[in-house]
């Protein structure tokens, strides 16, 4: 059984219906893939899989470890394992990123009834993670995404799955907008922490990333539902003919 499983799930948001009978499975170990043209639903499935109050489910389940978390807040969600790194981090002025990683970590700690870290340990801790992602020692000490480049706030991303070592994350277009240098920090932290305790399902509508990380499964979505699944051969097809032939195949079966 996969980790996260998704069953037709129905989500409206602002009133407008944005997924359509949506199904997914994503497993601990892979890397999965989620692909499609602008506004076919990547994004709001994200938010979704995290519990965003703007968004309604109407119908379906949202079922994480055996459990149905379809009506859990965020914060409840992302206790239990479940990460998701933005395509547009917000700033948030006055907290240190040494503040925010100890608290997120200490959150962590307590959901599996452990004891908070003490900043002696934590220090030591943060500071190997950041050695791991190749940050500078003085990132700690500024306001978290404050006046941070595109590449930076990637950084922090990572630097948050280094630390956190979730179950499932999910990258929401992190690749979108990246230089080389920091499209190849967001594939390295992908390649490094994927392991058999964290699955990754990174949603993009490029293929550039997928060179770097190859992914396990690759799944294709098409106005609100997943209408095509396959392997990394998948990905060539897409950078070959594009979504056209996709919408084809959708109008034909219909």
């Amino acid at each position: 059984m996969a980790e996260l499983e998704i069953r037709n799930l129905h989500v409206t948001a602002e009133g407008k219906d944005i997924l359509k009978g949506l199904d997914l499975d994503v497993e601990k170990g892979k890397i999965h893939a989620l692909m499609g043209p602008n506004g076919s639903g990547k994004s709001t499935l994200a938010n979704a899989i995290m519990g965003h109050p703007s968004l309604e489910v109407t119908e379906g389940t949202i079922t994480y470890k055996g459990d149905d978390i379809t009506e859990a807040n965020p914060d409840e969600r992302a206790r239990a394992g479940l990460f998701m790194a933005f395509q547009y981090p917000v700033a948030i002025p006055g907290v240190t990123v040494s503040k925010y990683l100890r608290m997120i970590m200490n959150a962590r700690r307590e959901a599996r009834g452990e004891k908070p870290m003490k900043i002696k340990e934590f220090s030591k801790t943060a500071q190997e993670a950041m050695e791991l992602v190749n940050i500078p020692r003085d990132f700690s000490s500024r306001y978290l995404n404050d006046g941070f480049s595109g590449g930076e706030k990637k950084r922090m991303e990572i630097l948050q799955l280094a630390l956190l070592r979730p179950e499932i994350a999910v990258l929401d277009e992190t690749d979108s907008g990246l230089d080389i240098d920091a499209l190849r920090t967001v594939a390295e932290g992908v390649n490094t922490f994927t392991g058999p305790d964290m699955g990754v399902l990174i949603i993009t509508h490029y293929q550039r990333i997928l060179h770097l990380v190859k992914p396990d499964a690759v799944h294709v979505m098409f106005e609100g539902r997943i209408v095509k699944e396959g392997g990394p051969e998948l990905v060539t097809q897409l950078e070959e003919k594009g979504y056209g032939w996709i919408r084809e195949e959708v109008e034909a079966a219909a």
